[in-house]
């Protein structure tokens, strides 16, 4: 086995189990091993023979992931981690929202819509009841105002 085929007979087996970013932390990590043991002089079958199989060796990765509970770590689509204490009684969880698909972006657009035509129903509210009084007074001060300057 070489380097290349122990590397993607890990990033297969971690994949289904660890986030993207562990996945490429790990292959990176025995990436740079591998790389670094060669300098010192080793063969890579020997290098590669003291890891084991990649199998065990992911199996592994994953179970240590899924130990970690003592926090909850939460990944939002970005790829961002977010740590909250699940020890305490109460876990905070967090989301983050994005406009990352179609129909996040239709549903902005319907919101902003919803609160143009409430402000509009408000404002057109406010004048019907209004305009009633309004509308003779204005006449009224005009009239009063005309007959002043005749005077």
């Amino acid at each position: 086995m070489t380097k290349a085929e122990f590397l993607e007979k890990l990033r297969i087996e971690l994949s289904s189990g660890v986030t993207p970013q562990v996945l490429q932390e790990n292959l990176n990590y025995y990436g740079q091993y591998i790389d670094d043991e060669i300098r010192k002089g080793r063969t890579e079958s020997e290098v590669l023979a003291e890891l084991g199989d990649p199998w065990i060796l992911a199996k592994t990765i994953v179970d240590a992931q899924r130990e970690e509970s003592v926090e909850d770590v939460i990944y939002d689509s970005d790829g961002r981690t977010y740590r909250g204490n699940s020890s305490t009684e109460e876990s905070s969880n967090i989301h983050v929202w994005s406009l990352d698909s179609w129909w996040k972006k239709l549903l902005l657009i319907l919101v902003v819509v919803a609160v143009i035509v409430v402000i509009f129903a408000v404002i057109s509210g406010i004048v019907s009841l209004i305009a009633p009084v309004l509308i003779p007074l204005l006449v009224i001060i005009l009239l009063v105002r005309m007959l002043r300057r005749r005077w």
